[in-house]
């Protein structure tokens, strides 16, 4: 009796944090992989519906391109403001409580964004996004928030490849939720996408009850402030933010400028956002498993993506002073092409800062640049704010190595002085 409740408890219990890999999972990772891999998936398809058809929408209800990038916008920054206050309050609320209340919070607040067309047009409509959106963004954020943390209590050996590993569900639901939420709007009109997937949400949370393990999370004795004013945290805080910024940018802009550039319908407009998501997927896990095994790679991947990702902005308008004309294929290949690259800068991240900040300004002067100028140069603009934080990510780097390059000369000299002069 006694060995079967010792193998119980051993079963159940935490990983310590060896250097020693783990021949097979505990019943407690495998029932947290399950869980958070529903998670990722559910969450993610409910929110990257929008993007076919709802700039569209919007810009029939009265709005503008600039306030079509607040509506974006306001879900980023609310998302981010809500990660922090959710990450200082984890321990009190609980992560596992915290994750369910999130996505029933997430999953009401898209079946009501689904009813928003029967709002009057102008200022009622407008208003109602900006709120629904941002109650929206604080329950993706206590989900998301919860689920970094359990990730990186209960693996805490394999922190980017588990986290790579459930990027493949966020993949999927990036790569369902387009031309899904596409092809509903355009069979049966704008609320039934939201009402499907707002309800597929909803269904997460009895299965994340029944689940999901009880996770105990023990308070640090760090300050938050401290790490978010070391020097690389901000930079590759900045590196992350800047791609971000270029995915809402996305969201906000690219079907409108497809659908009319092309003239295409908001389902094949949801089928090109794949070409975006689906390298993502495929290369999440294996960059994890590959940054997870050669820690010493990870700032080369994120410099390396970060510097793909800006050469394709470039070329995803492309930029007016290249003088190529937008062509479909190429748009595509861009999209595809940031979705690999997004993968080498996000994944190696993940072990050094659990949670990834997505910026304001991103949608915000996507749409005012898109309506003041072009997409063009919108995308421009987005290219070149990457490109300057990987290279400001890459300086960083070697000064570092170089400085410690000396420090290591100057305590060799040290050991080979004579302890007397003659």
């Amino acid at each position: 009796m006694d060995a079967h409740v010792a193998s119980q408890q051993a079963e159940n219990s935490f990983p310590a944090e060896t250097t020693e890999q783990p021949t097979r999972m505990t019943r407690i990772q495998i029932l947290t992989l399950i869980s958070l891999a529903s998670v990722n998936f559910s969450s993610m398809i409910c929110y990257s519906i929008l993007g076919p058809f709802f700039p569209n929408e919007a810009v029939k209800k009265g709005a503008s391109q600039t306030v079509v990038g607040l509506i974006f916008g306001c879900y980023a920054v609310c998302n981010l403001i809500g990660s922090m206050v959710m990450g200082r309050y984890i321990v009190q609320i609980g992560a596992k409580f915290m994750l369910i209340a999130g996505l029933f919070v997430s999953s009401v607040c898209t079946i009501m964004f689904g009813l928003l067309d029967r709002a009057p047009a102008g200022a009622p409509f407008i208003s109602l996004c900006f709120i629904v959106r941002s109650v929206d963004a604080v329950g993706f954020a206590a989900a998301m928030t919860s689920t970094f943390a359990m990730t990186a209590k209960i693996f805490p050996n394999n922190v980017a490849t588990v986290l790579g590993s459930l990027e493949i569900f966020t993949g999927l639901g990036l790569i369902l939720g387009p031309p899904v939420g596409g092809w509903f709007y355009h069979s049966f009109g704008y609320e039934v996408p939201f009402l499907l997937l707002g309800c597929l949400l909803l269904i997460m949370v009895p299965f994340n009850i029944y689940v999901l393990p009880s996770i105990e999370a023990e308070p640090s004795k760090d300050s938050f402030f401290r790490l978010l004013f070391h020097g690389k945290v901000l930079l590759i805080c900045f590196v992350i933010g800047t791609l971000s910024a270029g995915l809402g940018f996305i969201d906000a802009t690219l079907s409108l400028f497809a659908m009319k550039t092309f003239n295409l319908s908001s389902g094949y407009v949801g089928l090109i956002m794949i070409g975006l998501s689906l390298p993502y997927c495929l290369a999440s896990p294996v960059i994890g498993y590959f940054t997870d095994k050669y820690p010493g790679t990870r700032i080369g991947f994120t410099v390396t993506g970060g510097v793909i990702t800006a050469a394709c902005f470039f070329l995803l308008g492309p930029a007016p002073f290249f003088h190529i004309k937008s062509q479909l294929w190429l748009l595509v290949l861009m999209l595809g092409l940031i979705g690999f690259s997004l993968g080498m800068t996000a994944i190696p991240t993940f072990p050094e800062i659990i949670t990834c900040a997505q910026m304001f300004y991103g949608p915000i002067v996507g749409g005012l640049i898109t309506q003041r100028l072009n997409f063009e140069w919108a995308a421009t603009v987005q290219g070149a704010m990457g490109l300057l934080a990987a290279l400001l990510l890459l300086a960083y780097s070697l000064c570092k190595r170089n400085r410690q390059r000396l420090r290591e000369d100057d305590q060799q000299s040290d050991e080979n002085a004579p302890l007397l002069n003659g």
